[in-house]
């Protein structure tokens, strides 16, 4: 991907961040917990104890961006522009998400969380959370190197900025206080594997409005679709595939709907909540 030396996004924080407490058992909650398990296979409850005993200091940081913060500010003024348009094509007006970047932990408005999470949304103050170390975790324990497999991470948690904007955030809330968990995970689901559409959609408009995309970029978001699908997660981390568990989808879900929002564009094909089958 063609980054260097182009337009940093000034919707950009890094340090400890203030919040509004735990949100125990709500659907903000959820989301996290989902981004850990999405990321690390792991217990979400492990970690989200160990943010709540981490100390905050609700400070900023004055510290130079690193190399890979100015790559993901890059990368957010992208979606900014990207989201801009296509908001504007819907009648509507786009309000850009800020991306916080933090380092061991960090207090929010869904409660406090340790880098150990991963890159995760917060609906509660609209904020999506990234410590860029994750992604040298990307590529080494994942196995889904390149800088566009990093664009792909930030694309998808801007893709659920999106879907708040659009109402959808409400909906999960209300849907977790009135669905089985086994219900509730098919839901979600649906809701990740449109964040990977719409991470495509953004895809679409980077090469083609943009024009910044170099040879094998797209390949490299699809190998990290692949690789992070909670079928291939678990059966590394838990030696078995439980389907009724998954929240995020199928290596191969996740990699269909990449796919079919960048071949088409089109935001309006991207309903995973009214699709028959989702791959």
């Amino acid at each position: 991907m063609q980054w260097f030396g182009r337009r940093e996004s000034d919707n950009f924080e890094k340090g400890s961040s203030g919040g509004r407490g735990m949100a125990v058992g709500g659907g903000v909650l959820g989301l996290i917990a989902a981004a850990i398990y999405f990321f690390t296979g792991v217990d979400p409850s492990q970690i989200l104890n160990q943010g709540q005993n981490a100390q905050q200091s609700n400070t900023e940081s004055t510290a130079p961006d690193s190399k890979q913060e100015k790559f993901a500010r890059v990368v957010l003024a992208d979606t900014e522009d990207v989201w801009t348009k296509l908001f504007n094509d819907m009648g509507k007006t786009y309000q850009p998400t800020v991306m916080h970047s933090f380092t061991e932990g960090v207090n929010t408005a869904c409660g406090q969380a340790s880098s150990q999470s991963g890159p995760f949304y917060c609906p509660g103050d609209q904020k999506v959370y990234l410590d860029v170390s994750f992604f040298d975790e990307l590529s080494n324990k994942f196995g889904a190197s390149g800088d566009f497999a990093q664009a792909y991470v930030i694309a998808h948690e801007v893709g659920h900025h999106v879907q708040d904007l659009l109402g959808l955030s409400a909906k999960m809330e209300q849907a977790r206080q009135q669905l089985s968990e086994e219900e509730y995970n098919k839901l979600s689901v649906k809701l990740e594997l449109q964040a990977d559409f719409y991470a495509g959609i953004w895809a679409h408009y980077e090469k083609n409005m943009k024009n910044v995309l170099d040879p094998g970029d797209i390949e490299e978001a699809l190998n990290a679709a692949n690789q992070i699908g909670d079928d291939r997660l678990q059966q590394k981390y838990q030696g078995q595939v439980t389907p009724d568990s998954f929240t995020h989808g199928s290596s191969a879900q996740r990699m269909f709907w990449f796919k079919k929002g960048f071949e088409t564009g089109d935001v309006s094909q991207g309903n995973t909540f009214t699709a028959s089958d989702l791959n």
